[in-house]
């Protein structure tokens, strides 16, 4: 037991089966994060296949420029260049990014005691702290569909009455209606008091011109859209 606390690699170098076992524990670990990462959570599902095999691809990385500080910078710096092909991620996702890639670097080096060790108490406190969040908070969010004439400006005709009502906001979608002389707005919004829910809706229909306004549960996205 206490083995599984040393360097499984040897000092004469990796051996096919360690090559085998690190990357297949590396897998098992990541997918075990993965699964932590969707309890009470928006995900998707390319998201959580990328976070399951990223532990086992940075420990390959680590395996192959172990004792090489000049690959190990030119790989760092290859790393860095990932962010500029990724769309903005919530705290949380790059949270369990940072895990992965931790956990993959500490079986990188051979250390599968310790990488099967920080994995638990990560995902102990993930699943800690993501149970702190109420129910009550999960159904302040909501999702908003609002339909304006084409004179609107949709940009910021809104935003006064969104910052009053919810947490936060975000435009999701603008779609044309009725040969384009409809704006549709989608929103995923966050309210600050759902008994405000009726005269938040009353304040918007007086400046969309009492056109169709609707509020609806927010809906986990556990597949990608197409």
């Amino acid at each position: 037991m206490l083995n599984l606390f040393n360097p499984v690699i040897p000092s004469t170098g990796i051996t096919p089966s360690i090559f085998i076992i690190l990357v297949l524990v590396s897998l098992a670990l990541g997918g075990l994060i993965a699964l932590i990462h969707t309890f009470r959570n928006d995900y998707t599902k390319s998201f959580v296949m990328t976070l399951a095999i990223l532990p086992a691809v940075v420990c390959v990385v680590i395996l192959m420029v172990n004792g090489n500080i000049g690959a190990g910078v030119a790989v760092a710096g290859t790393f860095s260049l990932v962010r500029f092909r990724s769309a903005p991620g919530t705290a949380r996702e790059i949270g369990a990014i940072f895990a992965a890639m931790g956990m993959g670097l500490v079986m990188g080096m051979g250390y599968i005691g310790y990488a099967v060790l920080f994995t638990v108490l990560i995902g102990l406190a993930i699943l800690f702290y993501a149970g702190l969040a109420s129910e009550n908070s999960r159904q302040l969010k909501k999702n908003l569909k609002i339909t304006i004439p084409e004179d609107l400006n949709y940009s910021d005709v809104f935003d006064d009455i969104l910052a009053k009502y919810t947490k936060s906001y975000r435009l999701k979608q603008v779609k044309t209606s009725n040969m384009g002389s409809l704006f549709k707005l989608s929103y995923e919004i966050v309210l600050k008091d759902a008994s405000t829910e009726k005269a938040f809706i009353d304040d918007l229909r007086t400046r969309n011109g009492n056109l169709e306004i609707s509020v609806s549960e927010h809906q986990s996205q556990s597949t990608d859209q197409l």
